[in-house]
């Protein structure tokens, strides 16, 4: 026999075949008392269903992955699910917890996020629209510091001849 499960929130009961409250969308858990739960479940316990839909959203950037971890913790007591992933560019082995990260949220779940980190004071108002990854920039300055060094060896040989 399967044993009925409860809904901590709502406190309604369910059959043993169901996770999820349908009324609340909240975990369900043994109604002879709440089993200990693992960090996985506990985690899972505090997002909100309605931050769960759509495609994943850039909210954040970290400067590593301490930092990033932060965030995602602030957004996961507001309910909001999140996922850190290594920003393009630095996926060096050797740092694996160095390097900017960057923090996505599915798209429903985006304003919450931005809202919570605003009062937190981690990012400012708006975007830029167009941001630079820095190997684009130091590619960009390698190939100028090149050209200069032609430019520069082509007259002096023109000079002296």
């Amino acid at each position: 026999m399967v044993e009925p499960l409860l809904c901590p929130s709502c406190a309604s009961s369910h059959g043993g075949d169901e996770r999820f409250c349908p009324q609340c969308g909240m975990p369900l858990v043994p109604a002879g008392g709440e089993a200990s739960l693992t960090e996985r479940q506990e985690r899972a316990r505090k997002i909100d269903p309605r931050y769960t839909a759509g495609d994943l959203v850039w909210v954040a950037g970290a400067r590593n992955q301490a930092e990033a971890e932060f965030i995602a913790g602030m957004l996961l007591e507001e309910g909001v699910p999140s996922l850190i992933r290594r920003a393009a560019g630095f996926d060096v082995p050797d740092y694996l917890a160095g390097g900017p990260r960057e923090i996505l949220v599915p798209a429903s779940g985006a304003q919450a996020a931005h809202d919570t980190l605003l009062d937190a004071e981690l990012v400012d108002d708006s975007r830029p629209a167009s941001v630079t990854p820095a190997p684009t920039r130091l590619l960009a300055g390698l190939l100028l510091a090149v050209a200069v060094v032609a430019v520069v060896l082509f007259m002096a040989t023109h000079i002296w001849d």
